[in-house]
């Protein structure tokens, strides 16, 4: 095992606290969805038919990469296949499944969700939905690495929302994000026809936000707090 029990240990508390904030802010409910994290070769992963609300770490199991389970006591989800697939094609370090509400809304209606924000951008623009198929099948599996290839998330119709990200965090902070989204085009297409941004604007957006170190804090220079 090239993972330390002490990180799997870590790990599997970090599932833990992602499905229960999750859970408060609605985006999981009772036992539908999953989440995991890759730590090495291993993966931390949410046992199958845990409330996740309410997920403790022992309800969380370790796999490797293959599938095969190496701790914990409890079979896990379902959609492992998935987020496997997800870990082998694209790198992730974390992997979110939410039934969230206004993002399989959404999906229930459309065949992307558009770029009507730029922070969508974070996700990589336009919202791909993936065809329905039967939850925990190779169709399934298959069709969602299709809708995320160079994107942070996607829809899966009639059914919810997949996103990642290279740290537990980043995956979770993606799936609000997707619904927010979500309830913004809800919200604006309640009202008429929503606008959304077109390749050059999102470009502008990119340059501007890459000029500017947009997103996170910076510190006043010294002159500036001298002046004050």
């Amino acid at each position: 095992m090239t993972a330390s029990s002490s990180a799997l240990s870590q790990e599997r508390t970090a599932v833990a606290d992602a499905c229960r904030r999750l859970g408060a802010e609605g985006l999981l409910i009772g036992t539908a969805g999953n989440v995991s994290v890759r730590v090495d070769d291993r993966i931390a992963i949410t046992a199958t038919g845990a409330v996740l609300a309410q997920l403790t770490p022992d309800q969380v199991t370790v796999t490797d990469l293959g599938g095969e389970v190496v701790a914990g006591s409890l079979r896990p989800t379902s959609e492992l296949d998935l987020h496997l697939g997800v870990y082998r094609r694209y790198g992730a370090g974390a992997v979110v499944h939410t039934h969230a509400p206004m993002a399989t809304a959404v999906s229930c209606v459309l065949d992307e969700l558009p770029c009507i924000h730029y922070q969508l951008l974070a996700l990589g623009g336009t919202v791909r939905v993936a065809p329905y198929a039967t939850f925990g099948t190779p169709e399934l599996a298959e069709s969602v690495l299709t809708a995320l290839d160079g994107r942070g998330a996607a829809l899966l119709a009639n059914h919810g929302a997949v996103t990642h990200g290279t740290t537990l965090g980043k995956a979770v902070e993606n799936a609000l994000l997707l619904e927010w989204a979500c309830g913004l085009y809800q919200r604006a297409a309640a009202m008429g026809r929503p606008r959304f941004l077109d390749e050059q604007q999102q470009l502008a957006v990119i340059e501007a936000a890459i000029a500017r170190d947009y997103g996170v804090t910076h510190p006043v220079p010294p002159a500036q707090e001298q002046s004050r």
